[in-house]
């Protein structure tokens, strides 16, 4: 017992450890659309403003502000950092990349820089391999979310520090989307440390009841399985309507609002596990804010402006990718979670400290997205 209570605790700080460096906000992701043309590659390529100030400095005042003049006046050096980080290859071939034109959008999260570029290609481009390093070296978790158009077909393709490169054959069927933005799935579950947060405080009571104003252990594993068996498929539902009316555009909510939403559900849950509101009905809490949640996960989905029947594959396969994420989550945590119930470890460190810590840094995250500043340095 005493290995595994010193194994759980292990456990538990080392996904501390990782949530603290992580960005509180929305993940920074930048939106790669090209357009395969013959003999040439026709593209866009949507930053955010905060990254590129990060990377090569556009508040040239230092005011907090990026204004237009500011970003133009970068144009040469921005250009030259972004381009410098992508590669494009038809058949082995290098095709070389010019910047056409620099202009200002807005994303779900804020402003972006959006770069028009053309690749020129001296061979066929039947199939296209591209290398995409950008901001890799200053924000391990940034991704860059690809669309590839070749006449009337559409291929999607996520990058991250992890898989940096990607080779796209034109003339594929959709299998290799789905399966890719199933791993996205999977990866935005585990790298989405306030949805993690949100699950294991509704995760940590289910292995206890309430009994005589107190948390006790329950007395058998089919009662905590049938505990955290209401709340994942609670958390399930929710999330998979409000993913699906999201990315459907049918129903959008502001960033900034579903942001400031995720972390007072985090706040909400860890509370009720010091100060019981919903006995006996925390799955209707998992259902009320996974609501929200799923707001949070269209994010990756919504600003891609992908095709009708593309978005659909997408969509499926990213919520597959989800729920895979957030079982593997569960399996690991439950069975440790009910052969500790008993112990003061469970009680004081995991339930009492634990929720208490995760309802601090909540609402430090709560704090930053409804003032719009950083406390902390990460």
């Amino acid at each position: 017992m005493g290995r595994l209570v010193l194994f759980f605790a292990l456990f538990i700080t080392g996904l501390l450890g990782n949530w603290l460096p992580a960005w509180a906000h929305k993940p920074s992701d930048s939106y790669l659309n090209l357009d395969v043309k013959v003999g040439q590659v026709i593209g866009r390529w949507d930053i955010a403003l905060r990254d590129l100030d990060y990377a090569i400095g556009l508040d040239g005042n230092g005011d907090g502000t990026i204004t237009w003049g500011e970003l133009r006046a970068q144009t040469k050096t921005l250009n030259a950092y972004a381009l410098s980080h992508l590669q494009l290859r038809s058949e082995g071939v290098t095709c070389p990349t010019q910047s056409t034109g620099l202009q200002v959008d807005s994303h779900s999260d804020g402003a972006y820089a959006v770069l028009h570029f053309k690749a020129l290609c001296s061979k066929p481009t039947s199939r296209l391999a591209l290398t995409y390093s950008l901001l890799f070296d200053l924000d391990p978790q940034h991704r860059g979310l690809l669309n590839v158009k070749s006449g009337d077909t559409n291929h999607t393709a996520i990058f991250s520090s992890e898989n940096s490169e990607q080779d796209i054959e034109l003339n594929a069927d959709g299998l290799q989307q789905f399966f890719a933005f199933g791993r996205e799935g999977v990866w935005h579950i585990w790298q989405g440390y306030d949805h993690i947060l949100f699950l294991l405080t509704l995760l940590i009571p289910a292995v206890l009841e309430r009994k005589e104003k107190r948390w006790q252990p329950v007395q058998d594993l089919p009662t905590a399985f049938g505990n955290v068996l209401k709340v994942v498929t609670a958390f399930t539902l929710a999330h998979s309507l409000t993913l699906t009316l999201a990315t459907l555009q049918i129903v959008q909510l502001p960033s900034r609002l579903v942001e400031s939403a995720i972390a007072i559900s985090v706040v909400l849950a860890a509370l009720n596990n010091l100060y019981p509101l919903f006995q006996g009905r925390i799955w209707l809490i998992a259902f009320c804010f996974g609501l929200i949640h799923g707001f949070g996960f269209a994010s990756v989905l919504a600003d891609l402006g992908l095709p009708q029947g593309t978005l659909l594959l997408a969509l499926v396969g990213f919520n597959l990718g989800v729920e895979v994420g957030q079982l593997a989550i569960v399996a690991a945590f439950l069975p440790i979670a009910f052969v500790l119930r008993r112990s003061w470890f469970y009680h004081r460190i995991t339930l009492l400290a634990g929720s208490s810590a995760i309802a601090v840094i909540a609402c430090v995250w709560l704090l930053e997205r409804v003032f719009d500043f950083k406390v902390l340095a990460f």
